[in-house]
């Protein structure tokens, strides 16, 4: 009988003992999970403006539609940043001008423009400034090509970040042909620059890189 009893209480230590295992099992992988923060693009406040020229007059379009997202491991780290951009969410104060611009990138064959990013380098972080170097695959009017530009940015206060600069692009690189006008009298020049002001916010948890 006392043989038995003993069994009965070392069977439930050994149970209780694999339920705790299993629990803080559960709460390490839980906590893994919740560390990894996602930022979004915030629409209303981020801005992208394109500045082009023409052999008449310099251009400038602007990007009423984008969405996006970068998400920061449990180490702080950049883990990933997609950015997607609609083609006919570009808009300038010229209907033609418009219109070539989607006969350009084929808007209805290739509706979005959107950059992923492969890595982040040369990160330097002084108070609430930082500086890092940006690589990533861009699709324009489905060619891909990998780009790198810096970009400065700011923690201005807890999960909110703004990151602003400029990229220059040449359409060429992307199989695309610089749109013409006015029977071929005006024409786009191959170089373009996007400058962008964007906003990421996130849960205040998330604090300074």
């Amino acid at each position: 009988m006392t043989n038995l009893l003993n069994k009965t209480i070392m069977n439930a230590k050994l149970l209780t003992k694999k339920y705790m295992l299993l629990f803080v099992c559960i709460m390490f992988a839980t906590t893994g999970v919740l560390k990894a923060q996602t930022l979004k693009i915030n629409p209303r406040t981020s801005t992208m403006t394109i500045l082009g020229t023409t052999n008449v007059h310099d251009f400038e379009t602007k990007v009423t539609q984008m969405s996006g997202e970068l998400v920061i491991n449990s180490s702080k780290k950049v883990e990933s940043l997609n950015v997607l951009v609609p083609v006919k969410s570009i808009k300038s104060k010229e209907k033609l001008m418009d219109t070539k611009t989607y006969e350009a990138f084929s808007a209805t064959k290739n509706p979005n423009i959107s950059f992923h990013l492969t890595d982040a380098t040369s990160l330097k972080v002084t108070g609430q400034d930082i500086e890092v170097t940006v690589t990533g695959n861009l699709t324009m009017a489905g060619a891909t090509r990998k780009i790198s530009f810096k970009t400065t940015g700011k923690n201005t206060r807890a999960g909110v970040y703004e990151f602003k600069g400029s990229v220059p692009l040449k359409m060429t690189d992307f199989k695309m042909s610089p749109p013409t006008a006015m029977m071929g009298m005006m024409k786009v020049g191959d170089g373009i620059v996007l400058k962008y002001h964007v906003f990421l916010e996130g849960s205040t948890e998330i604090g300074a890189l």
